[in-house]
């Protein structure tokens, strides 16, 4: 899928960033500031800062919080593609840290490998101010019923 094409687009609908930063309100998303900044044909992003929220012991962004970061990005995009009688949840998520974040802000960009009837794959890729790949991450996504 290519960014180029809108046709290409997996997401239903249009949906604002507006509606999706309220989504996180009340949940864990918020107390570290996640905040989704961009939706493109094909992509979902979101910043999160590296300050005392984001921190490890050793004054390095902790890898839990990008996970967090990378799930939020996944479940998200993927909850965009399905009807409105289905959701998405994660089965499984795997992270490799790559550099360490001291300070700032960085920015997840979340890209799909497959969307289908049954299950979903994301890749999020997680890069510090400068552009800097510090954490690349994959989620499955299982597709179920929306629990009424």
């Amino acid at each position: 899928m290519t960014s180029d094409h809108a046709s290409a687009s997996p997401f239903r609908g249009a949906p604002s960033l507006d509606a999706l930063n309220a989504l996180s309100e009340g949940n864990a998303m918020q107390p570290l500031g996640i905040v989704f900044t961009e939706i493109g044909a094909d992509f979902l992003r979101a910043t999160m800062p590296v300050d005392a929220r984001t921190k490890q012991p050793y004054g390095l962004l902790h890898g839990g919080a990008s996970v967090l970061l990378a799930e939020t990005l996944g479940s998200t995009a993927g909850n965009l593609c399905v009807p409105e009688d289905r959701i998405c949840v994660g089965i499984e998520i795997n992270a490799n840290h790559l550099r360490a974040v001291r300070d700032g802000v960085v920015t997840g960009t979340a890209r799909p490998l497959h969307v289908g009837r049954a299950t979903q794959v994301w890749e999020i890729r997680i890069e510090d101010a400068r552009g800097r790949l510090a954490c690349v991450s994959r989620i499955t996504l299982a597709v179920v019923d929306r629990p009424g």
